[in-house]
Order: C-alpha cells, then structure tokens, then sequence
C-alpha cells in the first residue's frame, strides 16, 4: 500500500439522492488535485477493490442518514461506519467487500462524506436540498484532502455546518 489518497463515489445515481456520491466524484474529477485519484465506483463495490489495495486513505462520498434535515452534511470514521450499518449503506457494504481481498491484505484508513437525504427513489435529479448540498460537499471533499495531504486529520463524526 502507499500513501495515495482516493476519493470514492457510491450510491446509485438512477435512485435521486442516493446518487450524490457520484454526482459530486465527477464534479472533484473536473478539477484533480495532485496525488488525488477519484473514482466514480456507483454500486460496484468488488470493482473498487483494486483502487483500495493500492490507496493510503479513502474518502467515500455517499448518501447518509444521520437523522438531520435534508441537505446535511455529515464525516464518519471508519469506526462509525462500521456501527452505523443503517446510516450509510454503501459503505458499510465496501467494508464489507474486504473479504474479497487476499489474507493479510492492507486496508486504508476510511472516512466517510455523506449528505442527508430526502428521496430515495427513481429519478435522475437530486432533491432540491441535496442539489443546494453538493456545492458544499464538493468543497468539504478537498478541504478535507487537503488536511490529509498536509499531515492533519480527523475521523471524529460530525455534522458540518449546512
């Protein structure tokens, strides 16, 4: 393993909100930072698998229930995650594709970046709070990279300011 940081999209972007993750991994793709590789993954968590094996850290851009309004912006840890099953679905099943990987294998450090969401159905278009909300995950993504390629991090959950 290096010391590449990977943002991962997830969630399925024909299901409205559920597909905010990939709505902001191709918005984080337009403008790359260096060192930075972003990967629209969608619900293909075995396919995602290679880019993990080969990542330092990994943040995953996802629907989240975190019981605030819609629009929310929420951080997990890996830890988090892994007790909040109902919460972020995507990527508790990511962590579960682990088993995949061959014994002894490295895991990243993870960290999730979700967005409350309001509908979760078929549509193409995020719910107007989530639409309002990825400008601000997008931004909260690389500050978030950013402190993670100047040595600082935090995995603590919280809300961030909607």
């Amino acid at each position: 393993m290096d010391h590449k940081i990977l943002i991962l999209g997830v969630g399925n972007w024909l299901m409205s909100d559920d597909g905010v993750g990939i709505h902001a991994v191709r918005e984080l793709a337009r403008r790359p930072r260096a060192g930075v590789e972003a990967v629209d993954a969608g619900t293909d968590y075995l396919s995602a698998l290679p880019f993990l094996e080969t990542a330092g850290r990994v943040l995953v851009l996802d629907a989240v229930r975190g019981r605030g309004a819609p629009g929310s912006i929420y951080r997990l840890g890996m830890e988090e995650i892994e007790l909040r099953a109902g919460g972020a679905a995507h990527a508790v099943s990511l962590l579960e594709a682990r088993r995949f990987l061959p014994p002894g294998a490295a895991w990243p450090t993870i960290t999730v970046l979700g967005v409350e969401p309001l509908v979760l159905d078929y549509g193409l278009a995020l719910s107007e709070p989530v639409a309002r909300a990825l400008p601000r995950l997008v931004a909260r993504a690389r500050e978030i990279v950013g402190e993670w390629q100047g040595g600082l991090s935090s995995n603590a959950i919280h809300q961030v300011a909607s």
